[in-house]
């Protein structure tokens, strides 16, 4: 089946995300891509996607709408064949013309319909979801790409997100925030993991990354050099397995990640490693040399450390630090050659490296693909 995905503010790390997952990924713009999946994919466990949406075929939109259940239909269109930043208002017009048409079409045949007003040939994803589009048969969300269409499965659930990452017992903002979106990323790039697997964090900080894997089903095991953190971990995870409903199989413990040895069995292994100080402006060249030779220490003598712990092949999948330089230019942490030295292969080597990074930040994540050699 044929799936067509809205890549994230950042397409690149998105694209990336599918392809670890999903068979004929296909980059169509700069904001959609198409894949193949046996199996209809979940949104809430991609973190890089802003809506997925599934292709109808053999059927034109208004008879798909005409078979939906009895009652009145929300209906939501979105136009994704232009660039969010080249439409013109003959394209709004167009979309919206075409709302019309459907609505009046369904009308004759006896159907209500609330048509969502188009002020962009996009239905934004903040508007889809909190319109429940594509999470109930009558709430829908027909999307164009081109002369393809396809019917929405839902729209990224920014509530939840906050939610999580907001209302968690036990936080800490000056150990650093990881966004839990960018976690489920982390997670999905160890590539398709069999539902029994393991994932290992071991900077699990206040436990962000595990509680994703345990969302996805997975189980997990924390470890982080500060006890301070490890239970706060655990206090994390309680809270969510109880909110949830999970019985997850969980295991932590205190232990620097350079020289702890970890029970078995580990699947993968998916971390933020430490990111150096917080930054409010690009550091002089002498506080970036320290800091990036404290940040670079650790993750050469961790990465040493777990080689010899983890089968051939095991994924890998880390955040680690990269500096915003006076001239707008990152530097990097470690170089493929630097890391492939260590007994890995860096699997997205010829992406040139993923920086998930905002706008003015100093100090951002490169992310990291490698599988134990």
């Amino acid at each position: 089946m044929k799936y067509l995905a809205i890549l994230g503010r950042q397409p690149e790390i998105s694209l990336a995300e599918l392809k670890a997952l999903f068979d004929n990924v296909e980059q169509k713009s700069g904001e959609v891509a198409f894949f193949s999946s046996e199996e209809e994919p979940v949104l809430a466990r991609l973190g890089g996607s802003l809506k997925l949406a599934k292709q109808l075929e053999n059927i034109s939109p208004e008879d798909f709408l005409r078979a939906l259940p009895e009652g009145k239909i929300t209906l939501g269109l979105s136009d994704y064949s232009y660039s969010s930043k080249k439409y013109s208002s003959r394209d709004i017009k167009n979309i919206s013309r075409y709302g019309i048409k459907i609505k009046q079409a369904l009308k004759e045949s006896g159907r209500s319909v609330r048509l969502l007003p188009n002020s962009t040939p996009v239905i934004s994803t903040a508007a889809a979801h909190h319109n429940g589009l594509g999470l109930h048969p009558k709430k829908v969300e027909l999307i164009k790409f081109k002369d393809a269409w396809f019917v929405s499965l839902g729209a990224q659930n920014i509530t939840a997100y906050s939610e999580r990452d907001q209302a968690r017992p036990a936080r800490d903002a000056k150990v650093g925030m990881l966004p839990p979106k960018l976690a489920q990323i982390l997670i999905n790039l160890c590539g398709r993991l069999p539902k029994d697997a393991t994932i290992l964090d071991s900077f699990c900080g206040t436990g962000v990354v595990l509680q994703e894997a345990l969302l996805m089903g997975y189980n997990v095991y924390g470890t982080d050099k500060d006890e301070r953190m490890v239970r706060y971990t655990e206090k994390n995870l309680a809270w969510l397995a109880a909110k949830e409903g999970l019985e997850p199989l969980l295991r932590t413990a205190q232990g620097d990640a350079t020289s702890f040895q970890w029970a078995q069995p580990i699947s993968a292994i998916a971390s933020e490693i430490y990111l150096g100080p917080p930054m409010s402006e690009p550091p002089v060249d002498i506080k970036l040399k320290t800091v990036k030779q404290e940040c670079g220490a650790i993750l050469t003598e961790f990465l040493k450390n777990l080689s010899g712990q983890i089968q051939p092949d095991t994924p890998v999948t880390l955040a680690i630090p990269a500096w915003r330089r006076r001239d707008g230019h990152f530097e990097r942490l470690k170089t493929v050659d630097e890391i492939e030295k260590l007994g890995y292969n860096v699997l997205n080597k010829s992406e040139g490296g993923l920086l998930y990074v905002r706008d003015n930040q100093v100090v951002a994540r490169e992310i990291i693909v490698l599988r134990k050699k």
